[in-house]
């Protein structure tokens, strides 16, 4: 028995060589911590009071191995309810010991709750931890788009200094994305992958030398050019969509030079045709599709004027003008996201701040501002529900944030130290999710979406 004397703490192997103790009484202590380990080798207690301490939380594990107990006191201390009581609730509902009514201290919104009727589903204790560097990949990018094909998860990434389309693939043992394939070309900055019906086609983009498209023969295991992209209407691709309404495939390409039309191209069964130009002369270097109101939608950025939102027109089977995004000069690309029924948009910036934008019934206002010099990629991401933007820069570090659901915006979470970052995208495959960075002046990142559980 140790009681009413001055211990604050308990450390591991307390009671070593006392196999045989059956009653252990340490109550009205100042008793503040114990370690995971402190009643190990006690296989014969069957009473253990810690009554009246100072205890605020134990540690996860600390009665493993007391298998003949049956009956625990831990009354009369000021327990808080956080993750790192969680394994105390489940242990509470698994025990056959009898343990006394024990009570929460804190916090507020647990206070005086009795901790025998708390269910383990109360505790809400995944937490992300960090975007860490997992692998590097040493050449520069453009873009980088992942897509799903026979069963798996791939990444294709534009390189543009080699003009090849890169291919990555998940190695499950070795616990590394690997090549397996590639798309040799020139000036590369777009490839862009499109499954229909289970037919992988890869739509190639480059400043020089045409644009072409890619199908995957699967008897051949090779990708074979299927189709040049009219060299007259794109002359400067800058950025491709790609997107289904209905039954029918489409995909546009934002051209960005001078005398090149933005143009919308149609699946016909054998290929792809031009179906429309949205417009010309405008530079466009961004274009999103998006559904507001259910309708579908693409909005437009350009370096000569306002972001432009289409709407599609049901009966002419075509996109029409609608609005443009007013006081948005000079917005590089338009990215959107959703939470629950509300739509939103993140629109970069290379000078002045980037937004992010919410849909109010027939036009998007101003929601936050993100300072963003020199920022050309402005990119929302999804994440075991969670959803994030990636904001990344030339002149300084690329930001995380993540979205604060009491706030309604979005909240700091991090800083990735990336060279001249162009694209995002996200990999996910089993309980695994990675975030594929582009550089187009350093190598190609990989980073880890990295959690903790602070119940454990």
């Amino acid at each position: 028995m140790f009681t009413s004397n001055n211990f604050d703490s308990i450390g591991d192997d307390a009671f070593i060589g006392l196999p045989q103790l059956e009653y252990l009484f340490i109550e009205n202590n100042k008793i503040q911590s114990i370690s995971r380990n402190a009643f190990r080798g006690l296989k014969s207690l069957i009473h253990l009071s810690l009554a009246n301490n100072n205890l605020q939380t134990l540690t996860k594990g600390l009665f493993k191995g007391l298998d003949a107990l049956t009956t625990v006191d831990l009354r009369g201390n000021s327990f808080h309810c956080d993750c790192k009581l969680k394994w105390l609730v489940e242990w509470l509902y698994s025990t056959n010991a009898t343990v006394e009514q024990i009570y929460c201290a804190s916090p507020p919104e647990y206070q005086g709750h009795k901790i025998n009727d708390l269910s383990p589903k109360e505790f809400d204790c995944i937490t992300t931890a960090e975007f860490a560097v997992y692998q590097s990949l040493p050449f520069q990018s453009l873009s980088v788009d992942s897509f799903y094909y026979t069963n798996d998860n791939h990444v294709v990434i534009a390189q543009p200094f080699t003009g090849n389309c890169n291919f990555l693939e998940w190695n499950p043992v070795e616990m590394v994305f690997r090549n397996y394939d590639n798309i040799t070309g020139t000036s590369t900055v777009v490839c862009k992958p499109m499954v229909i019906d289970s037919q992988l086609f890869i739509i190639v983009a480059q400043l020089f030398g045409g644009s072409y498209i890619y199908k995957r023969e699967t008897f051949a295991n090779k990708f074979i050019r299927i189709q040049d992209i009219e060299a007259l209407k794109i002359r400067k691709p800058n950025d491709i969509e790609t997107f289904k309404i209905d039954v029918d495939w489409y995909f546009v390409i934002a051209d960005s030079s001078k005398a090149g039309l933005t143009t919308v191209y149609k699946w016909n069964g054998n290929g792809f045709y031009s179906h429309q130009s949205l417009h010309s002369w405008y530079r466009d270097t961004d274009v999103e599709f998006l559904e507001i109101a259910n309708k579908p939608h693409l909005i437009l950025s350009s370096s000569s004027q306002r972001p432009v939102i289409y709407q599609w027109n049901k009966g002419q089977k075509e996109f029409v003008r609608r609005t443009d995004i007013p006081e948005m000069e000079d917005v590089y690309a338009v990215k959107h996201f959703k939470v629950k029924d509300d739509v939103f948009i993140c629109l970069t910036r290379f000078i002045g701040d980037s937004k992010v934008m919410k849909w109010e019934g027939s036009m998007f206002s101003e929601l936050q501002r993100m300072p963003s010099r020199g920022s050309l990629v402005f990119q929302p991401l999804r994440i075991n529900n969670r959803q994030y933007a990636v904001l990344g820069s030339d002149y300084s570090f690329t930001q995380v944030y993540r979205w604060d659901v009491e706030k309604g915006k979005f909240v700091k979470f991090q800083e990735l130290n990336i060279q001249a970052p162009r694209a995002f995208t996200l990999f996910s495959t089993g309980n695994h999710d990675f975030l594929f960075v582009s550089s187009f002046k350093g190598t190609t990142q990989i980073y880890k979406h990295v959690i903790i559980d602070l119940s454990a």
